[in-house]
């Protein structure tokens, strides 16, 4: 049978569409799975970041792991690539109003099984640090974001003083 204007089959199984949000396309098992493929959301969307801990607990699963998506940060145990992580139980998890997390990281040297410190930095300029398994906020730097890259970048030294 063909299709009207284009002498196409009706049947044929498209692998890219196009529409007012954008285009669709038909992914490869090898091009969906690499880590560095293009954000689903073209419109300004964020990274994910994901940062490691180990905090050697008694039970020998002592890896952590923690990462954003959009307004929200997750903190979870990590059971390796080959044992999914629960992600209905999350160790802590946050969701962030007016600014997003962009980046964090760990502090590997104070670490423990009962406390560990986690920076996490926001788009707004802002640095948080919070400890995700006493589920608590020790401090917030920059509150009114008068530090940011753009008065590094202006100051003649690339410090802000």
């Amino acid at each position: 049978m063909a299709a009207e204007g284009g002498g196409k089959e009706m049947n044929e199984i498209k692998t890219q569409f196009t529409t007012r949000e954008g285009v669709y396309k038909l992914l490869t098992h090898s091009e969906y799975s690499r880590p560095n493929r293009v954000p689903f959301n073209s419109q300004g969307s964020n990274p994910v970041k994901v940062c490691f801990v180990n905090v050697n607990d008694q039970s020998g699963n002592g890896d952590r792991i923690c990462f954003n998506v959009g307004r929200e940060l997750y903190f979870y145990i990590y059971k390796g690539v080959k044992k999914a992580a629960d992600l209905s139980k999350p160790i802590d998890k946050r969701i962030y109003k007016g600014t997003q997390p962009t980046c964090h990281d760990f502090n590997h040297l104070t670490a423990t099984a009962e406390s560990v410190s986690l920076l996490v930095g926001f788009s707004a300029g802002q640095v948080q640090l919070i400890d995700p398994i006493k589920k608590e906020t020790s401090k917030l730097f920059n509150e009114e974001g008068l530090l940011s890259s753009q008065n590094q970048a202006n100051s003649p030294s690339g410090t802000v003083v």
